[in-house]
């Protein structure tokens, strides 16, 4: 026996009621949909629930969302590390000087020069900046993420009344 082979059992499948046909036997005159009111009726609009506020009018206008899982990083430049005074960067003497925010995770980018050796530490690196920062005799330090290598905790208005 192969696929093509089977079939339903004998008796288990019915042909399909034609229904509307005239009034002579079953389906005939209201063809099985009662009398009058919406079910009788063919012309209910897509996407119509019953009164109920619709979907496509429940949800929000605008579109798109925003993504709770988002990592937003204070970003610095390599311009800003040749100004910067001292041999040794990292989030905590960014801060002090007030070159970033005093919250948030910070990344090295490489837009400008450096001819300086310096050593700095932050939360991550653009390619570019790394390779600046050791072409002029430094170290890059990479500071681990607060939530781990897994994505971070989501955060939002929907997520905070919970």
């Amino acid at each position: 026996m192969k696929v093509h082979d089977l079939k339903p059992a004998p008796g288990s499948t019915r042909p399909r009621r034609r229904v509307g046909r005239g009034i002579a036997g079953k389906g005939g005159k209201t063809a099985g949909r009662g009398t009058k009111g919406q079910g009788a009726r063919d012309n209910i609009k897509p996407g119509f629930e019953g009164g109920q506020l619709p979907l496509k009018q429940r949800i929000p206008k605008l579109k798109g969302f925003k993504n709770p899982f988002r990592v937003e990083y204070n970003v610095i430049n390599l311009d800003t590390l040749e100004i910067f005074e001292g041999d040794v960067v990292s989030p905590e003497t960014l801060r002090s000087r007030g070159l970033v925010h005093k919250h948030g995770l910070i990344k090295v980018l490489g837009r400008g020069d450096l001819t300086r050796k310096l050593d700095v530490s932050a939360h991550a690196f653009s390619r570019s900046a790394v390779a600046a920062i050791e072409a002029a005799g430094g170290q890059v330090a990479i500071i681990p993420l607060p939530f781990g290598h897994g994505r971070p905790p989501a955060k939002g208005n929907a997520l905070t009344n919970r």
